[in-house]
């Protein structure tokens, strides 16, 4: 469960981050070696959505993945199909970007997709433990049945 008591999806981390503002600008932190949810350095890429469009849905087979979003905000939804998971056939939505700046640990083998928010683009940080392989990722529409979960 979270602060919130909503019942997070298996492996699914969240973790607040800190901006640093002053007459200069900002300083926006992601994550260091010493975070607990760091594992091994993979890459790290930077995806842009527009606004009111849905990216996903994606799950990586082997990838772990750390998102935030400096610029913007996004809808992020997460559904567990594992079969050995105590959260299987779960759904979590999670607000996360400018309004919220947050750290979102997605584990291997979940469904995710997301939406930018609020009428604009947003940018999403990904700081993943392995480089991108095509080979391990599995794609399906957004209407796909096998996930119980309607974009409006």
């Amino acid at each position: 469960m979270d602060r919130e008591g909503i019942r997070m999806i298996e492996g699914i981390q969240i973790k607040p981050l800190k901006i640093f503002r002053d007459e200069r600008g900002q300083t926006m932190h992601m994550m260091r070696c010493d975070d607990g949810v760091f594992s091994k350095f993979g890459e790290i890429y930077f995806s842009v959505v527009n606004a009111g469009i849905v990216k996903g849905w994606k799950k990586h087979l082997a990838m772990t993945q750390h998102f935030a979003v400096p610029r913007g905000n996004i809808k992020l939804v997460i559904y567990d199909d594992r079969s050995a998971s105590p959260t299987k056939d779960q759904i979590q939505e999670i607000f996360v970007g400018e309004d919220n700046y947050q750290l979102i640990t997605i584990p291997s083998q979940v469904w995710y997709a997301f939406r930018a928010e609020n009428k604009q683009s947003a940018m999403v940080a990904n700081c993943s433990d392995i480089p991108h392989d095509p080979k391990e990722i599995e794609l399906c529409s957004l209407d796909d049945v096998r996930i119980p979960y309607t974009w409006r």
